[in-house]
C-alpha cells in the first residue's frame, strides 16, 4: 500500500501569501490540497507557479473574495462540478469538485454568516442546505469521496479554545452546527477529530488579541471521508508552522494520510513536465 497525503488550506489571498502556499506544497508535498479564500479572479491565479512545483490545478476563483482551487500533485485535476446545485442565482465562487489520484474531491468555503442574525447569516444556512443535498447525492454514489475546506463551523466546545467569547458568533450557532451534525449523520468521518478523539486540536488563530500566540484556536477545517475512504484513514493533523510564519493565513493547512493500493509503474506526463 502507499500513502495519499490530502490537505486543506485556507490561504487567505493566494498572491500575497504565494510564496507561504509554494514552501507548504515543496516541504509537505501533499497529493490533494484544497484550498479556500483564493481572492483573486482566475486570470490571477499563479498556475504557472504551481505547474513549475509539479502540481495541475483546477480553480474558482473571484475578484477581492471567496475563491477555491484543487490541486494534485503530478496530475491534473478532471473538474467535475463547479458551484452547488440548488440555486442558479448563487455567483459567489465557494465549491468546486474535482476527480484526482482515484478520489472525488469537493472542495469548499462555508460562508461565515457573521453579523447574526441577518442576510449573511441566513444566506449560510441556506448554503449548508445545499451542500448537505449534495453530499447526500456523493455519499450516495459509493465512490471515494472527500469533502474537505473551511466549514465556518465549530463542531463543540471542545473545538474552541474559550467559547464564551464566541458565543455571538455564526460559527458557534445552534444552527451552524446543528447543520454540520445533520452532515456527518448521513455517515461522513471527521477525519481529523476521528484520529485525535481527546485533544483539543484546531486550524484557525483570529490575527487579534495575540490568540496566535497564546494558542487561542478554533477547528473549523475539516475533512469528512465518505465510506470507502473511512477505513483507510491512517493519519491526520495540522501544519502548524505555517501559521507561525511572517505575514500568515490565520488559517494553518490541515491534512489527512490514506493507505491506497500503490500505483502501477506506467510512464504519465506530469504537470511540471508541461
Amino acid at each position: 500500500m502507499a500513502r495519499l497525503r490530502i490537505a486543506t488550506f485556507n490561504v487567505n489571498g493566494v498572491r500575497s501569501r504565494r510564496a507561504h502556499l509554494l514552501e507548504w506544497l515543496a516541504r509537505e508535498q501533499p497529493d490533494i490540497a484544497c484550498l479556500q479564500e483564493l481572492k483573486a479572479p482566475d486570470e490571477a491565479f499563479p498556475i504557472d507557479d504551481l505547474h513549475a512545483a509539479g502540481y495541475g490545478a483546477v480553480w474558482h476563483g473571484q475578484r477581492s473574495w471567496n475563491g477555491v482551487a484543487i490541486l494534485a500533485r503530478g496530475v491534473d485535476p478532471v473538474e467535475s462540478r463547479r458551484g452547488l446545485p440548488g440555486d442558479r442565482s448563487d455567483t459567489q465562487s465557494r465549491y468546486l469538485e474535482a476527480v484526482a489520484h482515484g478520489v472525488i474531491v469537493g472542495c469548499l468555503y462555508l460562508p461565515n454568516g457573521n453579523p447574526q442574525p441577518g442576510p449573511k447569516f441566513d444566506y449560510k444556512l441556506a448554503w449548508f442546505e445545499r451542500l448537505i443535498r449534495h453530499a447526500r447525492t456523493l455519499w450516495n454514489s459509493d465512490q471515494p469521496v472527500v469533502l474537505a475546506g473551511d466549514y465556518n463551523v465549530v463542531p463543540t466546545d471542545f473545538d474552541i479554545y474559550n467559547p464564551a467569547s464566541w458565543r455571538k458568533d455564526a460559527l458557534l450557532q445552534p444552527e451552524s452546527r446543528e447543520a454540520f451534525e445533520r452532515l456527518l449523520a448521513q455517515g461522513w468521518t471527521d477525519a481529523l477529530r476521528a484520529r485525535h478523539p481527546d485533544e483539543r486540536i484546531y486550524t484557525f488563530w483570529d490575527y487579534f488579541r495575540q490568540h496566535w500566540p497564546r494558542n487561542a484556536g478554533l477547528r473549523i477545517d475539516h475533512l469528512l471521508l465518505s465510506a470507502k475512504l473511512t477505513p483507510r484513514l491512517r493519519d491526520a493533523g495540522v501544519d502548524r508552522w505555517v501559521r507561525d510564519l511572517p505575514g500568515a493565513s490565520d488559517h494553518a493547512p490541515t491534512w489527512i494520510e490514506l493507505d491506497v493500493p500503490r500505483p502501477r509503474r506506467t510512464a504519465r506526463k506530469t504537470a511540471k513536465a508541461r
